[in-house]
């Protein structure tokens, strides 16, 4: 006479499962959800992101629905799009968030913002630029109104580049300590 070696193998053929089997996903869903839903919160530190979290797994369970064959395994295929679909999130995640009282706006430029202090301060740097002589005027006006490199200002006005260097420097220093610039900064 044999005697069984594994008894719990045998008894697990015979045995009822724990697990029942559920009959549509919605059954499912009310059965399980707040379980699954204390999984989320524990891969998720915002309640709100664990609910979005949740949802997304349970619609990608349902679209699997019909090819899960052993519904006795329907937490573990939920858990796994739980963890795969928050390792997607946060490898997609670009930007911190960071959680603070007061949004933060943008520091006031001053007069970039008001047409009307630009065109003023417009006005201001051509009176005080009519001021300077004329070989520094124009010299100002090619190397910052025109753009032009030293080099290429020397050659225009017909002087050497240390000229130009130097009348530019002594050009900028009247602007600096004209009146009504200084009231700008």
């Amino acid at each position: 006479m044999t005697t069984p070696v594994c008894t719990s193998a045998s008894n697990a053929m015979t045995r009822p499962s724990r697990c029942p089997a559920y009959p549509s996903f919605a059954s499912y869903v009310s059965a399980r959800q707040p379980a699954l839903l204390r999984t989320a919160r524990s891969l998720t530190a915002n309640p709100s992101d664990a609910e979005d979290l949740l949802q997304t797994a349970l619609t990608k369970t349902y679209v699997a629905w019909e090819r899960i064959e052993d519904h006795r395994a329907l937490d573990g295929y939920v858990r796994r799009a739980l963890l795969n679909t928050r390792t997607s999130q946060w490898r997609k995640r670009k930007v911190d968030e960071f959680v603070c009282d007061e949004p933060p706006e943008p520091e006031p430029v001053g007069a970039a913002d008001d047409p009307a202090e630009r065109q003023a301060l417009h006005d201001a740097m051509w009176r005080a630029i009519l001021k300077l002589p004329a070989r520094q005027r124009a010299m100002v006006v090619l190397r910052y109104y025109e753009d032009l490199s030293e080099v290429r200002t020397a050659e225009v006005l017909g002087v050497s580049v240390g000229t130009v260097k130097s009348a530019v420097s002594r050009a900028l220093g009247k602007l600096r300590e004209d009146p009504e610039l200084v009231l700008v900064r």
